[in-house]
Protein backbone atom coordinates (compact mmCIF):
# COMPACT_ATOMS: atom_id res chain seq x y z
CA UNK A 1 0.00 0.00 0.00
CA UNK A 2 0.96 3.62 -0.69
CA UNK A 3 2.57 5.51 2.27
CA UNK A 4 2.39 9.26 3.08
CA UNK A 5 4.76 11.22 5.40
CA UNK A 6 3.30 13.82 7.78
CA UNK A 7 5.40 16.94 8.41
CA UNK A 8 3.96 17.65 11.88
CA UNK A 9 5.54 14.55 13.34
CA UNK A 10 7.37 11.36 12.58
CA UNK A 11 4.21 9.48 11.80
CA UNK A 12 3.67 7.29 8.80
CA UNK A 13 -0.11 7.13 7.97
CA UNK A 14 -2.11 5.47 5.24
CA UNK A 15 -4.42 7.52 2.94
CA UNK A 16 -8.16 7.99 3.68
CA UNK A 17 -9.06 4.64 2.26
CA UNK A 18 -7.09 3.02 5.07
CA UNK A 19 -8.05 5.47 7.86
CA UNK A 20 -10.32 3.90 10.47
CA UNK A 21 -11.90 5.79 13.37
CA UNK A 22 -10.84 4.28 16.68
CA UNK A 23 -14.25 4.96 18.14
CA UNK A 24 -16.68 3.91 15.36
CA UNK A 25 -14.41 1.51 13.39
CA UNK A 26 -15.66 3.20 10.18
CA UNK A 27 -13.99 5.34 7.57
CA UNK A 28 -14.23 8.93 8.93
CA UNK A 29 -15.84 11.72 6.94
CA UNK A 30 -13.51 14.33 8.57
CA UNK A 31 -10.45 12.47 10.01
CA UNK A 32 -8.30 13.94 12.82
CA UNK A 33 -5.29 12.67 14.87
CA UNK A 34 -4.96 12.92 18.61
CA UNK A 35 -1.42 14.12 19.50
CA UNK A 36 -1.69 12.35 22.82
CA UNK A 37 -2.52 8.80 21.73
CA UNK A 38 -1.50 9.07 18.03
CA UNK A 39 -4.87 7.50 16.98
CA UNK A 40 -7.22 8.53 14.17
CA UNK A 41 -10.78 9.62 15.02
CA UNK A 42 -13.91 11.09 13.43
CA UNK A 43 -13.72 14.76 14.31
CA UNK A 44 -17.32 15.21 15.49
CA UNK A 45 -17.14 12.07 17.66
CA UNK A 46 -13.86 13.09 19.26
CA UNK A 47 -15.03 16.65 19.94
CA UNK A 48 -18.15 15.33 21.58
CA UNK A 49 -16.10 12.92 23.72
CA UNK A 50 -13.71 15.69 24.78
CA UNK A 51 -16.63 17.99 25.64
CA UNK A 52 -18.06 15.31 27.93
CA UNK A 53 -14.85 13.81 29.47
CA UNK A 54 -11.87 16.08 28.61
CA UNK A 55 -9.52 13.08 28.07
CA UNK A 56 -8.23 10.96 25.23
CA UNK A 57 -10.53 7.97 24.65
CA UNK A 58 -7.56 5.60 24.15
CA UNK A 59 -5.06 6.32 26.95
CA UNK A 60 -7.20 8.50 29.22
CA UNK A 61 -4.75 11.41 29.26
CA UNK A 62 -5.98 15.02 29.23
CA UNK A 63 -6.86 16.20 25.76
CA UNK A 64 -8.14 19.53 24.37
CA UNK A 65 -9.33 20.75 20.97
CA UNK A 66 -5.90 22.40 20.36
CA UNK A 67 -4.23 18.94 20.48
CA UNK A 68 -6.26 17.64 17.53
CA UNK A 69 -4.74 17.72 14.04
CA UNK A 70 -6.94 17.51 10.91
CA UNK A 71 -5.86 15.24 8.06
CA UNK A 72 -6.34 16.41 4.45
CA UNK A 73 -7.40 13.55 2.17
CA UNK A 74 -8.80 13.35 -1.34
CA UNK A 75 -12.65 12.85 -1.54
CA UNK A 76 -13.59 9.26 -2.09
CA UNK A 77 -16.97 8.05 -3.40
CA UNK A 78 -18.67 6.00 -0.76
CA UNK A 79 -19.70 2.54 -1.87
CA UNK A 80 -23.37 1.83 -2.62
CA UNK A 81 -25.41 0.06 0.01
CA UNK A 82 -25.88 -3.66 -0.62
CA UNK A 83 -29.60 -3.13 -1.42
CA UNK A 84 -28.83 -1.05 -4.57
CA UNK A 85 -26.26 -3.30 -6.16
CA UNK A 86 -28.66 -5.17 -8.49
CA UNK A 87 -31.38 -4.30 -11.02
CA UNK A 88 -34.20 -5.93 -8.96
CA UNK A 89 -33.08 -3.99 -5.91
CA UNK A 90 -33.07 -0.73 -7.88
CA UNK A 91 -36.53 -1.52 -9.27
CA UNK A 92 -37.70 -2.19 -5.73
CA UNK A 93 -36.40 1.22 -4.63
CA UNK A 94 -38.14 2.93 -7.58
CA UNK A 95 -41.37 1.08 -6.79
CA UNK A 96 -41.20 2.19 -3.15
CA UNK A 97 -40.62 5.78 -4.24
CA UNK A 98 -43.60 5.58 -6.63
CA UNK A 99 -45.85 4.15 -3.92
CA UNK A 100 -44.80 6.89 -1.52
CA UNK A 101 -45.46 9.54 -4.17
CA UNK A 102 -48.95 8.15 -4.92
CA UNK A 103 -49.78 7.91 -1.22
CA UNK A 104 -48.71 11.51 -0.75
CA UNK A 105 -50.83 12.56 -3.76
CA UNK A 106 -53.86 10.73 -2.36
CA UNK A 107 -53.40 12.44 1.00
CA UNK A 108 -53.23 15.83 -0.71
CA UNK A 109 -56.45 15.09 -2.65
CA UNK A 110 -58.20 14.14 0.57
CA UNK A 111 -57.08 17.35 2.20
CA UNK A 112 -58.26 19.33 -0.85
CA UNK A 113 -61.69 17.67 -0.72
CA UNK A 114 -62.02 18.43 2.99
CA UNK A 115 -61.03 22.04 2.34
CA UNK A 116 -63.62 22.34 -0.40
CA UNK A 117 -66.33 20.94 1.86
CA UNK A 118 -65.37 23.35 4.64
CA UNK A 119 -65.46 26.25 2.15
CA UNK A 120 -68.87 25.15 0.82
CA UNK A 121 -70.25 24.87 4.34
CA UNK A 122 -68.88 28.32 5.18
CA UNK A 123 -70.51 29.78 2.05
CA UNK A 124 -73.87 28.19 2.93
CA UNK A 125 -73.59 29.58 6.45
CA UNK A 126 -72.82 33.01 5.03
CA UNK A 127 -75.80 32.84 2.66
CA UNK A 128 -78.12 31.71 5.46
CA UNK A 129 -76.84 34.50 7.68
CA UNK A 130 -77.48 37.07 4.94
CA UNK A 131 -81.04 35.78 4.51
CA UNK A 132 -81.69 35.95 8.26
CA UNK A 133 -80.28 39.47 8.40
CA UNK A 134 -82.42 40.56 5.44
CA UNK A 135 -85.56 39.05 6.99
CA UNK A 136 -84.89 40.64 10.36
CA UNK A 137 -84.17 43.97 8.70
CA UNK A 138 -87.53 43.74 6.88
CA UNK A 139 -89.29 42.85 10.13
CA UNK A 140 -87.65 45.78 11.91
CA UNK A 141 -88.73 48.12 9.10
CA UNK A 142 -92.30 46.80 9.28
CA UNK A 143 -92.34 47.18 13.06
CA UNK A 144 -91.10 50.76 12.79
CA UNK A 145 -93.80 51.58 10.24
CA UNK A 146 -96.46 50.02 12.48
CA UNK A 147 -95.14 51.97 15.47
CA UNK A 148 -95.16 55.18 13.45
CA UNK A 149 -98.78 54.47 12.52
CA UNK A 150 -99.88 53.72 16.08
CA UNK A 151 -98.18 56.69 17.76
CA UNK A 152 -100.39 59.37 16.14
CA UNK A 153 -103.48 57.32 17.01
CA UNK A 154 -102.41 57.10 20.67
CA UNK A 155 -101.88 60.85 20.74
CA UNK A 156 -105.32 61.42 19.22
CA UNK A 157 -106.93 59.11 21.79
CA UNK A 158 -105.36 61.08 24.65
CA UNK A 159 -106.36 64.44 23.24
CA UNK A 160 -109.99 63.55 22.47
CA UNK A 161 -111.39 64.34 25.99
CA UNK A 162 -109.84 67.82 25.85
CA UNK A 163 -110.03 68.82 22.20
CA UNK A 164 -113.47 68.48 20.60
CA UNK A 165 -112.11 68.00 17.07
CA UNK A 166 -109.32 65.50 16.48
CA UNK A 167 -106.37 66.82 14.49
CA UNK A 168 -106.17 65.70 10.88
CA UNK A 169 -102.98 63.84 10.05
CA UNK A 170 -101.43 64.69 6.66
CA UNK A 171 -101.20 61.92 4.10
CA UNK A 172 -98.06 61.44 2.04
CA UNK A 173 -98.02 59.66 -1.35
CA UNK A 174 -95.81 56.87 -0.07
CA UNK A 175 -97.67 56.18 3.21
CA UNK A 176 -101.42 55.46 3.44
CA UNK A 177 -103.50 57.30 5.99
CA UNK A 178 -103.53 55.51 9.36
CA UNK A 179 -106.85 53.97 10.30
CA UNK A 180 -108.48 53.25 13.62
CA UNK A 181 -108.44 49.47 14.07
CA UNK A 182 -111.25 49.36 16.63
CA UNK A 183 -113.49 51.54 14.46
CA UNK A 184 -112.99 49.21 11.54
CA UNK A 185 -114.04 46.16 13.52
CA UNK A 186 -117.47 47.72 14.18
CA UNK A 187 -119.80 47.56 11.13
CA UNK A 188 -121.46 50.87 10.28
CA UNK A 189 -124.47 49.15 8.68
CA UNK A 190 -126.10 49.14 5.25
CA UNK A 191 -127.69 52.46 4.41
CA UNK A 192 -130.73 52.87 2.20
CA UNK A 193 -128.53 54.36 -0.52
CA UNK A 194 -126.35 51.27 -0.56
CA UNK A 195 -129.32 48.90 -0.70
CA UNK A 196 -130.90 50.95 -3.47
CA UNK A 197 -127.64 50.87 -5.45
CA UNK A 198 -127.45 47.09 -5.09
CA UNK A 199 -131.06 46.67 -6.15
CA UNK A 200 -130.62 48.86 -9.24
CA UNK A 201 -127.53 46.91 -10.26
CA UNK A 202 -129.42 43.65 -9.80
CA UNK A 203 -132.32 44.80 -12.01
CA UNK A 204 -129.97 46.09 -14.70
CA UNK A 205 -127.84 42.93 -14.87
CA UNK A 206 -130.87 40.63 -14.81
CA UNK A 207 -132.39 42.52 -17.72
CA UNK A 208 -129.16 42.31 -19.73
CA UNK A 209 -128.88 38.59 -19.09
CA UNK A 210 -132.47 37.98 -20.26
CA UNK A 211 -131.77 39.92 -23.46
CA UNK A 212 -128.78 37.73 -24.19
CA UNK A 213 -130.83 34.61 -23.63
CA UNK A 214 -129.15 31.33 -24.40
CA UNK A 215 -127.28 32.58 -27.44
CA UNK A 216 -123.56 32.07 -27.28
CA UNK A 217 -121.31 35.12 -27.72
CA UNK A 218 -120.01 35.68 -31.22
CA UNK A 219 -116.50 34.33 -31.65
CA UNK A 220 -116.67 31.88 -28.75
CA UNK A 221 -114.44 28.90 -29.67
CA UNK A 222 -116.08 25.54 -30.17
CA UNK A 223 -115.02 22.47 -28.18
CA UNK A 224 -113.19 21.23 -31.27
CA UNK A 225 -111.20 24.47 -31.42
CA UNK A 226 -110.41 24.32 -27.72
CA UNK A 227 -108.92 20.85 -28.18
CA UNK A 228 -106.21 22.46 -30.33
CA UNK A 229 -105.23 24.94 -27.61
CA UNK A 230 -101.63 24.35 -26.54
CA UNK A 231 -99.21 26.11 -24.23
CA UNK A 232 -98.37 29.44 -25.85
CA UNK A 233 -96.02 30.84 -23.20
CA UNK A 234 -94.66 30.15 -19.72
CA UNK A 235 -93.33 32.72 -17.24
CA UNK A 236 -91.42 31.28 -14.26
CA UNK A 237 -89.76 34.36 -12.73
CA UNK A 238 -92.69 36.35 -11.35
CA UNK A 239 -92.35 35.43 -7.67
CA UNK A 240 -89.49 34.68 -5.32
CA UNK A 241 -87.74 31.31 -5.51
CA UNK A 242 -87.04 31.27 -1.78
CA UNK A 243 -90.78 30.76 -1.07
CA UNK A 244 -91.96 29.08 -4.27
CA UNK A 245 -95.57 28.93 -5.33
CA UNK A 246 -98.19 31.12 -7.05
CA UNK A 247 -101.44 30.62 -5.17
CA UNK A 248 -104.07 32.78 -6.90
CA UNK A 249 -104.77 34.51 -10.20
CA UNK A 250 -107.06 37.08 -11.78
CA UNK A 251 -107.17 39.03 -15.04
CA UNK A 252 -107.49 42.80 -15.38
CA UNK A 253 -110.48 43.32 -17.71
CA UNK A 254 -109.92 45.14 -21.01
CA UNK A 255 -106.15 44.77 -20.67
CA UNK A 256 -103.49 42.15 -21.33
CA UNK A 257 -102.49 42.16 -17.67
CA UNK A 258 -102.73 39.44 -15.04
CA UNK A 259 -102.55 39.66 -11.26
CA UNK A 260 -100.97 36.87 -9.21
CA UNK A 261 -100.52 36.32 -5.48
CA UNK A 262 -97.72 34.14 -4.16
CA UNK A 263 -96.34 32.35 -1.15
CA UNK A 264 -93.65 35.07 -1.04
CA UNK A 265 -96.33 37.50 0.31
CA UNK A 266 -96.25 39.61 -2.88
CA UNK A 267 -98.81 40.57 -5.54
CA UNK A 268 -97.40 40.82 -9.06
CA UNK A 269 -99.04 42.61 -12.00
CA UNK A 270 -97.76 41.10 -15.26
CA UNK A 271 -98.26 42.35 -18.82
CA UNK A 272 -98.95 39.39 -21.10
CA UNK A 273 -98.36 41.28 -24.34
CA UNK A 274 -95.06 42.94 -23.34
CA UNK A 275 -94.03 39.93 -21.23
CA UNK A 276 -92.79 42.02 -18.32
CA UNK A 277 -93.70 42.75 -14.70
CA UNK A 278 -95.61 46.02 -14.38
CA UNK A 279 -95.34 46.30 -10.60
CA UNK A 280 -94.89 44.26 -7.42
CA UNK A 281 -97.12 45.12 -4.45
CA UNK A 282 -95.75 44.31 -0.99
CA UNK A 283 -97.45 44.62 2.38
CA UNK A 284 -98.88 41.30 3.56
CA UNK A 285 -97.02 39.50 6.33
CA UNK A 286 -98.13 36.04 5.14
CA UNK A 287 -98.78 34.35 1.81
CA UNK A 288 -101.36 35.88 -0.52
CA UNK A 289 -104.22 33.42 -1.10
CA UNK A 290 -106.78 35.56 -2.97
CA UNK A 291 -106.56 38.41 -5.49
CA UNK A 292 -109.37 40.21 -7.30
CA UNK A 293 -108.90 42.75 -10.10
CA UNK A 294 -111.35 45.64 -10.49
CA UNK A 295 -113.11 45.52 -13.84
CA UNK A 296 -113.12 49.31 -14.49
CA UNK A 297 -110.33 50.85 -12.41
CA UNK A 298 -106.67 49.98 -11.91
CA UNK A 299 -107.32 48.56 -8.47
CA UNK A 300 -106.39 45.17 -7.02
CA UNK A 301 -107.79 43.63 -3.84
CA UNK A 302 -105.83 40.95 -1.97
CA UNK A 303 -106.34 38.72 1.06
CA UNK A 304 -104.02 36.69 3.24
CA UNK A 305 -103.97 34.45 6.32
CA UNK A 306 -102.58 37.53 8.14
CA UNK A 307 -106.30 38.48 8.64
CA UNK A 308 -106.03 41.57 6.41
CA UNK A 309 -107.70 42.60 3.18
CA UNK A 310 -105.68 45.19 1.24
CA UNK A 311 -106.84 47.48 -1.55
CA UNK A 312 -104.05 48.52 -3.93
CA UNK A 313 -103.68 51.30 -6.49
CA UNK A 314 -101.67 49.91 -9.42
CA UNK A 315 -100.75 53.34 -10.80
CA UNK A 316 -99.08 54.55 -7.59
CA UNK A 317 -98.16 51.03 -6.39
CA UNK A 318 -99.49 51.87 -2.93
CA UNK A 319 -101.99 50.36 -0.52
CA UNK A 320 -105.07 52.62 -0.36
CA UNK A 321 -106.78 50.79 2.50
CA UNK A 322 -106.02 47.95 4.87
CA UNK A 323 -109.23 46.29 6.07
CA UNK A 324 -108.73 44.69 9.47
CA UNK A 325 -112.18 43.15 9.68
CA UNK A 326 -111.51 39.51 10.57
CA UNK A 327 -110.07 37.71 13.58
CA UNK A 328 -108.77 34.77 11.56
CA UNK A 329 -107.22 34.00 8.17
CA UNK A 330 -109.09 35.54 5.23
CA UNK A 331 -110.02 32.65 2.92
CA UNK A 332 -111.90 34.26 0.04
CA UNK A 333 -112.67 37.48 -1.84
CA UNK A 334 -115.34 38.51 -4.34
CA UNK A 335 -115.98 41.91 -5.90
CA UNK A 336 -119.60 43.05 -6.10
CA UNK A 337 -120.87 43.78 -9.65
CA UNK A 338 -121.14 47.50 -8.73
CA UNK A 339 -117.36 47.58 -8.33
CA UNK A 340 -117.71 49.55 -5.07
CA UNK A 341 -117.85 46.74 -2.51
CA UNK A 342 -115.94 43.60 -1.68
CA UNK A 343 -117.08 40.41 0.05
CA UNK A 344 -114.60 38.55 2.26
CA UNK A 345 -114.81 35.22 4.07
CA UNK A 346 -112.71 34.05 6.97
CA UNK A 347 -111.91 31.07 9.12
CA UNK A 348 -113.43 33.04 12.02
CA UNK A 349 -116.88 31.90 10.63
CA UNK A 350 -117.79 35.43 9.47
CA UNK A 351 -118.24 37.05 6.10
CA UNK A 352 -117.75 40.78 5.73
CA UNK A 353 -119.02 43.38 3.25
CA UNK A 354 -116.80 46.45 2.88
CA UNK A 355 -116.65 49.66 0.88
CA UNK A 356 -113.41 49.69 -1.15
CA UNK A 357 -113.55 53.48 -1.65
CA UNK A 358 -113.71 54.40 2.04
CA UNK A 359 -112.17 51.28 3.57
CA UNK A 360 -115.09 50.90 5.97
CA UNK A 361 -116.80 47.70 7.07
CA UNK A 362 -120.55 47.86 6.30
CA UNK A 363 -121.64 44.53 7.76
CA UNK A 364 -120.16 41.39 9.28
CA UNK A 365 -122.28 38.25 9.66
CA UNK A 366 -121.85 34.70 10.92
CA UNK A 367 -124.20 31.72 10.68
CA UNK A 368 -124.94 30.88 14.29
CA UNK A 369 -126.24 27.42 13.36
CA UNK A 370 -122.76 26.15 12.41
CA UNK A 371 -119.43 26.30 14.20
CA UNK A 372 -117.10 25.86 11.26
CA UNK A 373 -115.00 28.44 9.44
CA UNK A 374 -115.64 29.66 5.91
CA UNK A 375 -113.24 28.49 3.20
CA UNK A 376 -114.33 30.51 0.14
CA UNK A 377 -116.95 32.94 -1.15
CA UNK A 378 -118.27 34.42 -4.41
CA UNK A 379 -121.00 36.83 -5.49
CA UNK A 380 -123.69 35.77 -7.92
CA UNK A 381 -123.37 37.80 -11.16
CA UNK A 382 -126.53 39.76 -10.22
CA UNK A 383 -125.14 40.75 -6.82
CA UNK A 384 -128.04 40.06 -4.41
CA UNK A 385 -127.05 36.51 -3.48
CA UNK A 386 -123.67 34.94 -2.88
CA UNK A 387 -122.24 31.57 -1.96
CA UNK A 388 -119.84 30.44 0.76
CA UNK A 389 -118.08 27.16 1.43
CA UNK A 390 -117.36 25.83 4.89
CA UNK A 391 -114.80 23.52 6.40
CA UNK A 392 -117.54 20.97 7.19
CA UNK A 393 -118.31 20.32 3.46
CA UNK A 394 -121.43 22.53 3.28
CA UNK A 395 -122.16 25.06 0.52
CA UNK A 396 -124.48 27.88 1.59
CA UNK A 397 -126.37 30.41 -0.54
CA UNK A 398 -126.99 33.70 1.22
CA UNK A 399 -129.65 36.37 0.67
CA UNK A 400 -127.62 39.54 0.97
CA UNK A 401 -130.48 41.89 1.83
CA UNK A 402 -131.76 39.67 4.62
CA UNK A 403 -128.21 38.62 5.59
CA UNK A 404 -129.50 35.09 6.11
CA UNK A 405 -128.87 31.70 4.58
CA UNK A 406 -131.29 31.07 1.73
CA UNK A 407 -130.29 27.52 0.71
CA UNK A 408 -127.83 24.78 1.61
CA UNK A 409 -126.15 22.45 -0.87
CA UNK A 410 -124.89 19.33 0.94
CA UNK A 411 -123.25 16.35 -0.71
CA UNK A 412 -119.54 16.96 -0.51
CA UNK A 413 -117.14 15.40 1.96
CA UNK A 414 -114.23 17.43 3.31
CA UNK A 415 -113.68 21.20 3.35
CA UNK A 416 -115.06 23.09 0.34
CA UNK A 417 -112.05 24.14 -1.76
CA UNK A 418 -113.66 26.31 -4.46
CA UNK A 419 -117.01 27.63 -5.71
CA UNK A 420 -117.86 29.46 -8.97
CA UNK A 421 -121.03 30.98 -10.41
CA UNK A 422 -121.54 30.92 -14.17
CA UNK A 423 -121.75 34.33 -15.82
CA UNK A 424 -125.29 33.64 -17.05
CA UNK A 425 -126.35 33.09 -13.43
CA UNK A 426 -127.82 29.63 -13.95
CA UNK A 427 -125.17 27.32 -12.51
CA UNK A 428 -122.92 26.94 -9.49
CA UNK A 429 -119.84 24.71 -9.52
CA UNK A 430 -118.40 23.46 -6.23
CA UNK A 431 -115.50 21.23 -5.19
CA UNK A 432 -114.06 19.76 -2.00
CA UNK A 433 -111.48 17.20 -0.93
CA UNK A 434 -113.60 14.36 -2.36
CA UNK A 435 -112.29 14.16 -5.96
CA UNK A 436 -115.52 15.39 -7.57
CA UNK A 437 -116.92 18.62 -9.00
CA UNK A 438 -120.64 19.17 -8.46
CA UNK A 439 -122.78 21.35 -10.73
CA UNK A 440 -125.94 22.87 -9.25
CA UNK A 441 -128.93 24.39 -11.07
CA UNK A 442 -129.80 27.57 -9.16
CA UNK A 443 -133.27 27.69 -10.72
CA UNK A 444 -134.18 24.28 -9.30
CA UNK A 445 -131.76 24.30 -6.36
CA UNK A 446 -130.50 20.81 -7.08
CA UNK A 447 -127.41 19.01 -8.25
CA UNK A 448 -127.77 18.08 -11.92
CA UNK A 449 -124.27 16.71 -12.60
CA UNK A 450 -121.35 15.30 -10.61
CA UNK A 451 -118.02 15.11 -12.44
CA UNK A 452 -115.85 12.33 -11.05
CA UNK A 453 -112.12 13.03 -11.17
CA UNK A 454 -109.03 10.85 -10.84
CA UNK A 455 -108.01 9.20 -7.60
CA UNK A 456 -106.37 11.70 -5.19
CA UNK A 457 -107.28 14.58 -7.51
CA UNK A 458 -107.40 17.74 -5.39
CA UNK A 459 -109.31 20.64 -6.94
CA UNK A 460 -107.74 24.00 -6.10
CA UNK A 461 -109.58 26.33 -8.47
CA UNK A 462 -112.81 26.58 -10.49
CA UNK A 463 -113.93 29.18 -13.02
CA UNK A 464 -116.50 29.61 -15.80
CA UNK A 465 -115.92 31.50 -19.02
CA UNK A 466 -117.95 34.64 -19.68
CA UNK A 467 -120.61 32.64 -21.54
CA UNK A 468 -121.11 29.98 -18.88
CA UNK A 469 -120.54 27.38 -21.58
CA UNK A 470 -117.16 26.08 -20.31
CA UNK A 471 -115.80 25.23 -16.88
CA UNK A 472 -112.06 25.12 -16.06
CA UNK A 473 -110.69 23.01 -13.21
CA UNK A 474 -107.23 23.51 -11.64
CA UNK A 475 -105.55 20.66 -9.77
CA UNK A 476 -102.78 18.21 -10.63
CA UNK A 477 -103.52 19.35 -14.20
CA UNK A 478 -105.76 21.93 -15.90
CA UNK A 479 -109.01 20.62 -17.42
CA UNK A 480 -111.79 22.18 -19.48
CA UNK A 481 -115.34 20.82 -19.47
CA UNK A 482 -118.28 21.72 -21.68
CA UNK A 483 -121.37 22.49 -19.60
CA UNK A 484 -124.10 20.24 -20.92
CA UNK A 485 -126.06 17.22 -19.77
CA UNK A 486 -122.98 15.04 -20.15
CA UNK A 487 -120.38 17.70 -19.16
CA UNK A 488 -117.82 16.24 -21.54
CA UNK A 489 -114.12 16.72 -20.97
CA UNK A 490 -112.81 18.97 -23.75
CA UNK A 491 -109.06 19.20 -23.17
CA UNK A 492 -106.44 18.54 -20.48
CA UNK A 493 -103.13 20.36 -20.04
CA UNK A 494 -100.47 18.78 -17.84
CA UNK A 495 -97.61 21.18 -18.49
CA UNK A 496 -97.15 22.26 -14.85
CA UNK A 497 -94.58 20.29 -12.85
CA UNK A 498 -96.62 20.74 -9.64
CA UNK A 499 -100.32 21.20 -8.85
CA UNK A 500 -102.08 24.08 -10.60
CA UNK A 501 -103.57 26.42 -7.98
CA UNK A 502 -105.84 28.67 -10.06
CA UNK A 503 -107.14 29.16 -13.61
CA UNK A 504 -108.89 31.92 -15.57
CA UNK A 505 -110.45 32.35 -19.02
CA UNK A 506 -109.41 35.24 -21.22
CA UNK A 507 -112.06 37.41 -22.93
CA UNK A 508 -114.40 35.19 -24.92
CA UNK A 509 -112.18 32.18 -24.05
CA UNK A 510 -109.54 33.45 -26.50
CA UNK A 511 -106.93 32.03 -24.14
CA UNK A 512 -106.68 30.31 -20.76
CA UNK A 513 -104.23 31.26 -17.98
CA UNK A 514 -103.12 29.08 -15.07
CA UNK A 515 -100.69 29.33 -12.15
CA UNK A 516 -99.04 26.64 -10.09
CA UNK A 517 -96.87 25.82 -7.10
CA UNK A 518 -94.00 25.48 -9.60
CA UNK A 519 -93.85 29.34 -9.74
CA UNK A 520 -95.02 29.55 -13.35
CA UNK A 521 -97.78 31.47 -15.08
CA UNK A 522 -98.82 29.69 -18.28
CA UNK A 523 -101.03 30.75 -21.18
CA UNK A 524 -102.85 28.34 -23.50
CA UNK A 525 -104.25 29.37 -26.87
CA UNK A 526 -104.55 28.29 -30.48
CA UNK A 527 -101.43 30.27 -31.48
Amino acid sequence: QRRVAITTGNYILRDRMALICSLSNEVPEEPVISLTSKHVFEKRLLEKYIAENGTDPINGEALSDEQIVSINTTPVQRPRPPTATSIPAILKILQDEWDACMLHSYTLRQQLQMTRQELSYALYQHDAACRVIARQDKEVTAAREALATLKPQAAMAVQQPVVPVAPVQPVTPTQPEPMDVEAQLTPIGLSEDVLQQLQQTHVKLTSLRKKRGKELPEGLPTPQQLKHYTQASSHPGLHSASLPGILCLDLLPNTKRTVTGGADRNIVVFDKEQEKIVCTLKGHSKKVTSVVAHRDEKIVISASPDSHVRIWDIESETCKHTLRIHDGPVTGLSLHPTGDYVLSSSADQHWGFSDINTGKLLCKVADQSVSHGLTCCQFHPDGLIFGTGTSDSLVKIWDFKEQKSAANFPGHSGPISAIAFSENGYYLATSADDEVVKLWDLRKLKNFKTISLDDKYTVRGLTFDNSGHYLAVAGPDVRLYQISKQCDLVVTWASHTQDATDVRFGPNAAYVASVSNDRTLKFYSSN
